[in-house]
């Protein structure tokens, strides 16, 4: 009998290992979508072209395989490339070959789904001569290229009254497809493609994103809209002066790398000056920059002079869930503005609890329905605890049907709000108060479906009121906007936080800018005609990016001779650090927040366009980083051209990464009794030729911290000065990350940068 069940067993075992062996198999020989990354452009060379690309392939692929020799997306301008079907033997036989940097498969990255640009003028305290509405301010020449889910070109956002002839650098084109063409296009929107290989048909935008997106960072002038009531006035973008360039990448499905980098590369050819990402890689599934479709794009914008901004993502508030962290990338955090959405809920006590939310009911008046906390609600054999939560399946329908339940937002980061809308709908319910025990609210978006969020301190007021009823009824009223509210900025809890898993010597985000319930224009209903006007309140680093993009514009638009890392200094080093009651800025927690959460500060373009003093990250910076980071001087060397000489450092260790001349200082790691020296440099771009800066340093106790010089001096001919700083770990200092700045100021401009120092 055990020979027999041996027997069997090893039969099982072998016929088990023997599949195993035929599906690893497989996964070899299935083709998959592929990126070959092979560095820079190589001038009047034909190894840029198709043909060349062809033959790579042709000496690979099987000759019956004709569709596959063929490639999918060709890379010829800001670097060289293609994508391919390939299988994963073949991926490795090419990332073999000598003109290649890296071969990767196609990921699939996600979207990072006005009054906030009167919040931030009025925070900046400052009374420009340029105010940011100015809208024809030098900026008509600048374009902003959108990577996104494209664009509706029939929106008043992006209407070209006012404009004059299309800037003659421009080389791009309107791409026509099924319902876009190009007279779709004018002297605003100059310009739309597509990818075909994403499924789309044309540049048209079906989700909503890519039109919010660019009408926040370039928006015309639009007055008297509000969505669906709420949030009325006037909507404008950054810099509305400056023409936009739709580059549809995204679907339903994703946004896949092989088409995002195929639109930076187009975009940069097109004559964009600054390109605009509010999509990236989840913080679950990070890769290395020369694996990364937006770093690469962006390393070789950057050396092209153009400059490209991302969302930081929304992945948090938990640590290291930054994305889009290559230092040539500039990364944006999300903030509220001084606006909120009440929604508030009338107990048949009569007392009124001020609640939280965004909800359009169809009643015309507010109905009172039977009130149940859905602990007492659970369905039959569910343990309370998921009911009380509102998880999938917990709730029985007899007794919540017709009535408003009372949920508790459970702490896991897996059962959202839309979750919770879900199941209580489905389960009959007439409406919805969330008690929120984790956080500071913020308005959520619920359409039709009457909601109210409440904290704690007030979920348990109508919990005892249930408790103490015999039939609890309540009212939940319609949404109202309520502003100015207090404090505001703060840090919005999905913003995704640093440090950056790939390298904690190079502090991430870099700055913060409005996120949350951002009113900019969308695609009208299907029922409606195409020139319907549409706005929409959505939040997100998606929304804080654009935001970024057009104060980068404006800050191009007075200063046009600056380069990329010059606008991406002035911009951290003016940032806000304290709120509208003049008070550190703090998290949805109510605790102090620090540069992991919103990088140099709220940005202040007014203030800069007149930064005093900037650091220029130049390209000798990103290629050091590059060898600091571990890749070899062949890797790094593939990727630049034969005019740009490059020799890599002798020593190569990642802590040398915080010596690269960045406007924000980060160091991952500081032993204790240990010190240790970082140089910056920076040039005077202010008004006086003669003039002396003089250090302030504001450091955490168990942090010492030393600059020298303590002054610096420029002078007609010195407009560049170096300084060195020192950090040192007291024995006695906690083990964690130590924050504060350091400030140079000549009596007007103030030049503050920010450090991060892990004491370990």
């Amino acid at each position: 009998m055990f020979t027999m069940y041996l027997s069997s067993s090893l039969s099982l075992i072998v016929i088990l290992f023997t599949s195993l062996f035929f599906i690893s198999i497989s996964s070899l020989q299935t083709p998959k979508h592929y990126v070959v990354y092979m560095g820079s452009p190589i001038e009047a060379d034909v190894h840029n072209s198709e043909a060349y690309y062809f033959q790579m392939l042709d000496t690979l692929l099987p000759r019956e395989e004709s569709e596959r020799r063929k490639g999918i997306h060709h890379y010829k301008h800001a670097f060289r490339g293609f994508s391919a079907m390939l299988t994963e033997a073949e991926a490795a036989t090419l990332s073999g070959h000598d003109e290649v940097v890296s071969v990767f498969e196609d990921p699939m990255l996600e979207l990072h789904t006005t009054r906030s640009w009167d919040f931030l003028d009025s925070l900046s305290g400052v009374s420009s001569s340029f105010p940011i509405y100015n809208s024809f301010h030098g900026s008509s020449d600048i374009i902003i290229g959108v990577v996104d889910t494209g664009i509706w070109p029939e929106s008043p956002s992006f209407s070209d009254k006012g404009f004059g002839e299309i800037p003659l650098k421009w080389k791009g084109i309107c791409m026509e497809g099924a319902d876009f063409n190009k007279f779709n296009c004018n002297r605003k929107l100059i310009g739309a493609r597509y990818y075909k290989s994403t499924g789309a048909t044309s540049a048209r935008d079906s989700n909503g994103h890519g039109t919010h997106t660019a009408s926040t960072a370039a928006g015309a002038h639009v007055d008297g809209v509000s969505d669906r009531g709420l949030a009325r006035g006037t909507a404008k973008g950054g810099q509305p002066g400056c023409r936009v360039a739709a580059y549809k990448t995204c679907t339903a499905d994703g946004c896949p790398g092989s088409a995002m980098l195929k639109a930076m590369d187009d975009a940069v050819h097109d004559g964009v000056d600054i390109i605009s990402i509010s999509i990236g890689l989840s913080a679950a599934f990070t890769s290395d920059y020369l694996s990364d479709p937006i770093a690469i794009g962006a390393f070789h914008a950057e050396l092209k002079g153009i400059m490209v901004i991302a969302s930081a993502g929304n992945d948090g508030p938990n640590a290291s869930t930054v994305t889009n962290v290559a230092p040539w990338l500039f990364t944006v955090a999300a903030s509220n503005i001084d606006r909120d959405f009440q929604s508030s809920v009338i107990l048949g006590s009569g007392k009124v609890i001020r609640g939280t939310g965004i909800h359009f009911s169809n009643a015309t008046r507010p109905k009172a329905y039977s009130l149940v906390y859905a602990r007492n609600a659970a369905a039959a054999s569910k343990p309370v605890e998921d009911a009380r939560t509102c998880l999938p399946g917990s709730l029985d329908p007899k007794k919540v049907s017709g009535k408003v339940v009372v949920c508790v937002m459970p702490r896991d980061a897996v059962t959202t709000k839309q979750i919770i809308k879900v199941v209580v709908e489905d389960a009959g319910a007439r409406g919805l108060i969330l008690v929120n025990q984790k956080e500071k609210i913020r308005a959520s978006d619920f359409g039709r479906f009457p909601f109210s969020e409440v904290d704690m301190t007030d979920g348990y007021k109508i919990l005892k009121y249930i408790l103490h009823t015999k039939r609890p009824t309540v009212i939940i009223l319609p949404t109202v906007e309520v502003k100015p509210t207090k404090p505001a900025p703060v840090v919005a809890l999905f913003s995704s936080r640093g440090p950056s898993s790939l390298t904690e010597n190079i502090l991430k985000p870099d700055v913060m800018a409005p996120g949350v319930s951002i009113l900019a224009a969308l695609p009208p209903p299907k029922t409606a005609k195409p020139s319907t006007p549409e706005f929409g309140l959505r939040s997100g680093t998606s929304m804080s990016c654009p935001h970024v993009s057009g104060a980068a514009a404006f800050v191009k638009a007075h200063r046009p001779s600056w380069t990329p890392s010059m606008i991406k200094s002035a911009l951290m080093t003016t940032a806000i650090t304290h709120d509208n009651m003049r008070r550190p800025v703090t998290n949805t927690s109510g605790l102090t927040s620090t540069p992991h959460e919103t990088g140099a500060g709220e940005i202040n373009p007014n203030r800069a366009i007149n930064p005093g003093l900037v650091f220029e990250t130049t390209t000798q910076d990103y290629l050091q980083f590059l060898c600091y980071y571990g890749y070899s001087q062949k890797t790094i060397s593939k990727t630049l051209t034969k005019a740009t000489k490059f020799s890599s450092s002798k020593k190569t260790s990642k802590d040398l990464i915080s010596n690269i001349n960045y406007p924000s200082i980060s160091i991952g790691n500081l032993r204790r009794g240990q010190r240790k020296m970082i140089e910056r440099s920076v040039r005077n771009v202010g008004p006086e030729r003669n003039v002396t800066y003089v250090a302030h340093i504001e450091a955490p106790e168990g942090l010492v911290v030393k600059v020298a010089p303590k002054r610096l001096v420029f002078e007609e001919n010195v407009d560049k000065v170096s300084f060195k700083v020192w950090f040192y770990g007291e024995k006695s200092a906690p083990k964690r990350y130590h924050h504060g700045s350091l400030e140079w100021s000549d009596g007007y401009h103030s030049v503050r940068s920010v450090f991060s120092v892990n004491i370990n």
